[in-house]
């Protein structure tokens, strides 16, 4: 090493007390750092604490003001939600006006209601023995328009107007008609059946019948040939097809298919305990409330009634008698106006209780799930029948008309129309074990019905009273043709099935007023989205998108009450309404009922002015509070991209503006700023509203405020999206 070198290694040798006072100097600062660092985290730490002590005062101002106006926003709320027993007298006085109709009418129809009418009208036509296929067709309009009467007569009277003995009576009257419907179609295929060699095809040999109109189409075919090499039946100008055996090829049988659009198959579904429990409670509730507020009124009266008397005999002492009887009579005029007045008052207050008692079960939820022996027995629960019922059946051919000397000659059978076994229950007396193979079957699909998926097929097992999987195989739906081809080991009804909860849960939804008492509800589902307008007391199916193509369907277009129009909607494979059953089969985002019913109350109550929606954070909150989004919506206009919403919360008790909006990241119940706690919906929107806006809503009709109530009862929006 160099001179150079080692001189330049001895300056940079650091001496020991240097390194001694570097290292004092780097604690030093080392230990001011901390105390700056604890000075400041005590620093936030303080502003932290008074933030939150200064947060918590406040949210503690304002529950108390909350608290302190609740009684009288409750009260308002009363006097707003009136408007559902006010509905509820309008219905009651339109059933009663359908009653005078009817009556005025004299058109010859019975009315379902009265028993010994329709028990008269099932009789005459018990009588009336040798109708023809065309007649009973045409007969069955009436028959089905009484069935559907009875029907909606049970849907729509509420349950505390309806007595057990009028229920047994309705489904009495319905089971009847439906029998006797069924057999006026036998007997009159037999009739037809007897002619079928005057009726024979030139080119087949064979009979074949079709008719068709709006509720049922009816398909004939007798074998009168026998021909073995004939084992295919198709109706001309039809796509429907049996592919038959060599042994009814060559036996005297007919093949009947009766494709009915309804359902007569599957049994009325009986009321659950839990229901009727419930019922009988409101319904004694009721009762009970009346006796006890009329008796409370009565004996008002008499007090009241004594003191006027009192008062009267002191002022006699200083006036005349006629001065004494025009007073008494002024008094008494009052006190029976008073008393008028509370009698009315009490009878809203029952009838609002009871409304809103039937309102809540529309939305309670089934403690058990229906127990199904049967492997192959179809869950009704889980799945619903679409489309009506095939009628497959194989009759005996009964004895042919004879021409005899300018007459007709036909043997009447006793025991009438007889079907044809298939397969026998001996088959020992035959050659081969495969001489009863399963017959294959194509069906045409009736039109007006959606099915977003391939659809099943099931049986209808007479013994059981239940619709089954089994004996059925090698399905094939053709989609675009709107076909059905399948293997049946034996003849009898069929159906289609699907399954019923395919559209839930929803993927969003939303109320947008249109116009003034009119409101148009969107559900969008993984399959469709359905728009649905509703006016008044009526409701109208405005669009269908499946798969983003528009479907065009019979009932758009058409303005039905809101349970004819939920029935149809059922009936045509859209389904968005859950049972008490469906949260069995569906993945819900559950609510307390009594949150969820005052929800959709208020939320009828605003319909008129304001637009709601779905939120994504609905489902992050408990299930003891709601969440919706809201935007002010005056004009019919065209939905905007991307709107202003604001998110509300509902507990039932407290409503709130939350600070979060749908894009957030995380959720948080944070109040947003410079807003305060409300009791009600109604007075969280009267904060912020237009003054045309809160006009409009206490402007709406009652009737158009209960249905969409009902609406939103019916499909549980809050619940299963």
């Amino acid at each position: 090493m160099g001179p150079k070198a080692k001189k330049s290694a001895r300056k940079k040798k650091i001496t020991k007390a240097e390194r001694l006072k570097q290292l004092q100097e780097e604690e030093e600062r080392r230990q001011k750092e901390e105390e700056e660092a604890r000075v400041k985290h005590e620093k936030e730490e303080m502003e932290r604490v008074e933030r939150q002590r200064i947060e918590r005062e406040k949210w503690h101002q304002l529950e108390a003001k909350d608290l302190e106006r609740r009684n009288e926003e409750l009260e308002e709320l009363y006097l707003l939600e009136e408007c559902f027993p006010e509905a509820e007298k309008l219905k009651r006085d339109a059933r009663l006006l359908s009653q005078w109709n009817h009556y005025i009418q004299c058109d010859g129809s019975p009315d379902p209601s009265v028993s010994p009418e329709i028990n008269t009208f099932i009789s005459l036509w018990k009588e009336e023995t040798n109708e023809t296929l065309e007649e009973v067709i045409a007969k069955s309009k009436l028959v089905l328009n009484l069935i559907e009467k009875l029907r909606l007569l049970l849907l729509q009277t509420p349950s505390y107007d309806l007595e057990d003995k009028t229920i047994i009576q309705y489904r009495g009257s319905i089971l009847e008609l439906q029998e006797l419907l069924h057999l006026k179609f036998n007997v009159a295929t037999e009739r037809l059946l007897r002619q079928a060699s005057t009726l024979a095809d030139l080119d087949s040999g064979n009979m074949e019948k079709v008719i068709q109109d709006e509720n049922v189409a009816l398909y004939v075919w007798a074998n009168l040939k026998k021909n073995p090499r004939y084992r295919s039946v198709r109706f001309s100008e039809t796509q429907i097809r049996f592919e038959i055996p060599r042994i009814l090829a060559t036996s005297g049988i007919a093949i009947r298919l009766l494709h009915t659009h309804y359902d007569h198959a599957t049994p009325l579904r009986p009321v659950s305990a839990s229901l009727q429990g419930h019922t009988a409670t409101v319904t004694h509730f009721v009762k009970d409330e009346v006796q006890k507020g009329e008796a409370e009124i009565s004996k008002e009266l008499q007090e009241e009634y004594k003191q006027q008397e009192c008062e009267s005999v002191s002022v006699c002492e200083e006036e005349t008698k006629v001065e004494e009887q025009g007073d008494i009579e002024v008094q008494m005029s009052f006190v029976q106006e008073e008393s008028e007045a509370t009698k009315c008052k009490l009878e809203m207050k029952l009838l609002s209780e009871a409304v809103f008692a039937a309102q809540l079960l529309l939305i309670e939820n089934a403690n058990e799930k229906p127990c199904f022996c049967e492997d192959n027995e179809v869950d009704l629960c889980q799945f619903t029948t679409l489309g009506g019922v095939y009628h497959l059946d194989i009759f005996e051919l009964p004895p042919q008309c004879k021409p005899m000397k300018g007459w007709m000659i036909v043997e009447i059978l006793k025991e009438g129309l007889q079907k044809y076994a298939y397969p026998p229950e001996s088959t020992e007396d035959f050659e081969t074990e495969n001489a009863f193979p399963p017959i294959e079957v194509t069906l045409e699909v009736q039109e007006n019905v959606i099915f977003f998926e391939d659809p099943m097929v099931a049986r209808w097992d007479a013994e059981g009273k239940h619709w089954q999987t089994d004996g059925i195989s090698n399905v094939l739906y053709q989609s675009e043709e709107r076909l059905i081809t399948f293997s049946l080991e034996t003849f009898g009804p069929v159906t289609l099935i699907q399954d019923t909860h395919i559209n839930m849960p929803f993927q969003s939804w939303e109320l947008r007023p249109l116009d003034v008492n009119k409101v148009l509800l969107t559900v969008t589902t993984v399959f469709t989205e359905i728009q649905i307008q509703i006016k008044e007391n009526l409701c109208m199916l405005a669009s269908v998108k499946v798969g983003n193509k528009k479907h065009s369907s019979t009932l758009e277009g058409r303005w039905m009450t809101p349970i004819s129009f939920i029935l149809a909607l059922k009936e045509t494979g859209l389904n968005i309404f859950p049972t008490g059953h469906s949260h069995f089969y569906v993945v819900i985002n559950h609510k307390e009922p009594l949150v969820e019913i005052k929800a959709y109350r208020q939320l009828a109550l605003l319909s008129s002015a304001f637009a709601f929606g779905w939120s994504k954070w609905n489902v992050e909150c408990s299930s003891k509070k709601v969440i919706v989004k809201l935007r002010e919506h005056l004009t019919e206009e065209e939905p905007v991209q991307d709107p202003n919403w604001t998110l509300l919360m509902f507990s039932g008790d407290r409503a709130q503006r939350l600070k979060i909006n749908e894009n957030s990241e995380t959720f948080s119940e944070a109040l947003k700023e410079e807003t305060e706690f409300h009791s009600t919906l109604y007075h969280l929107v009267k904060d912020f509203a237009s003054k045309e806006a809160m006009e409009k809503i206490r402007s709406s009709k009652c009737q158009f405020i209960d249905s969409v109530c009902y609406m939103l009862l019916s499909t549980r929006l809050l619940s299963y999206s």
